[in-house]
């Protein structure tokens, strides 16, 4: 092998070593970037919409992502470090709508709105 032979190898093998490391940069960037881009969500696991409950005091399970506030039925509540959150709330007796919105850093907002009846 020559030294010329060398130099194209080295040559090569740094171009490649460089592209690659472009390449994790750039899909990095764009998984973080998912999150600005997506604004607000929210999920609920409990009570889901539209159910009968038996039970006048219901705890409202779910997860938010990417939000700085967020409140149920214009009250703060809080979500732990992974989003999840879990608030208890009195039911009147009958159709009750329950009011969750969020909004995230940028100002972009979302609500939710879960219909549960109590009987």
């Amino acid at each position: 092998m020559g030294f010329k032979d060398r130099d194209k190898t080295r040559k090569f093998l740094k171009i490649g070593i460089i592209c690659l490391c472009a390449f994790f940069i750039l899909g990095y960037s764009l998984y973080e970037t998912q999150k600005i881009v997506m604004g607000p969500k929210i999920t609920f696991t409990n009570p889901l919409n539209g159910s009968t409950v038996s039970d006048s005091l219901v705890d409202v399970v779910g997860n938010a992502k990417n939000i700085t506030n967020i409140s149920l039925n214009d009250r703060k509540i809080y979500v732990d470090e992974k989003g999840n959150l879990s608030e208890q709330i009195l039911l009147s007796y009958g159709y009750n709508l329950l009011s969750v919105k969020a909004e995230d850093r940028f100002g972009r907002k979302i609500e939710k709105t879960l219909e549960v009846v109590y009987k």
